[in-house]
């Protein structure tokens, strides 16, 4: 949906001419508005288990360290996806067995003996340095001719910004409002042969806060 959207904005651009800023985080929040301080581990793979033809079965994860210094107890409903520059998008979770994070769960133990899963990890985070948290995301593997991805973490602050769909209209003919959500984006650069046994390497290019 927003792939249309936004592609629908650069339409309107090319046609109008009308210049258009994509809306940015906050360089100072309003009081109301919150950001869990987060750490992160760069991605690293796990096989379980092989295809019917030999081929091993691929995932890959990070593990992220979230810590709510807001002074104040928040909602927390996290989100994640892995999009590549082939428009590949991933949902985290997506086709990961129990199984997977149990192994992740075990090669870390010692580092992160209280490790989490994301999609089990609650909706609700407290405040404080003793609440911090260690949470694993997890994706299968993604496209083999991918050159980039981007990891999209929502989740980790209340702050929203509100566009009107330059198309879609409500009932009473208002254009319908789409929600953008600060989000914390990672970028890496493949390298590397992803279809060999060893897989790809991914390096690390940047990290941003983005409006999405």
């Amino acid at each position: 949906m927003r792939s249309y959207f936004y592609g629908i904005i650069a339409i309107l651009l090319m046609v109008t001419g009308v210049s258009f800023a994509v809306p940015e985080p906050a360089i100072v929040p309003n009081q109301s508005q919150w950001t869990l301080d987060t750490k992160f581990t760069h991605p690293e793979q796990m096989i379980v288990g092989y295809t019917s033809d030999n081929k091993p079965i691929r995932y890959w994860y990070i593990i992220v360290t979230i810590t709510n210094n807001t002074r104040q107890d928040v909602d927390f409903y996290p989100r994640c996806e892995l999009v590549t520059d082939t428009f590949q998008v991933i949902p985290a979770g997506k086709s990961v067995g129990t199984i997977v994070f149990d192994k992740i769960k075990q090669r870390h133990k010692n580092q992160y003996p209280f490790l989490e899963l994301l999609d089990t990890s609650g909706d609700k985070f407290l405040q404080g340095e003793d609440n911090t948290r260690d949470i694993a995301i997890i994706w299968p593997d993604f496209d083999h001719n991918a050159n980039n991805i981007s990891i999209f973490i929502t989740g980790l602050s209340n702050e929203i910004f509100v566009l009107k769909h330059p198309v879609k209209k409500q009932q009473n003919s208002e254009p319908k409002n789409v929600y953008l959500r600060k989000t914390l984006e990672i970028q890496y650069e493949v390298q590397g042969t992803p279809a060999l046994v060893n897989g790809a390497t991914l390096e690390y290019k940047s990290k941003s806060w983005v409006m999405r």
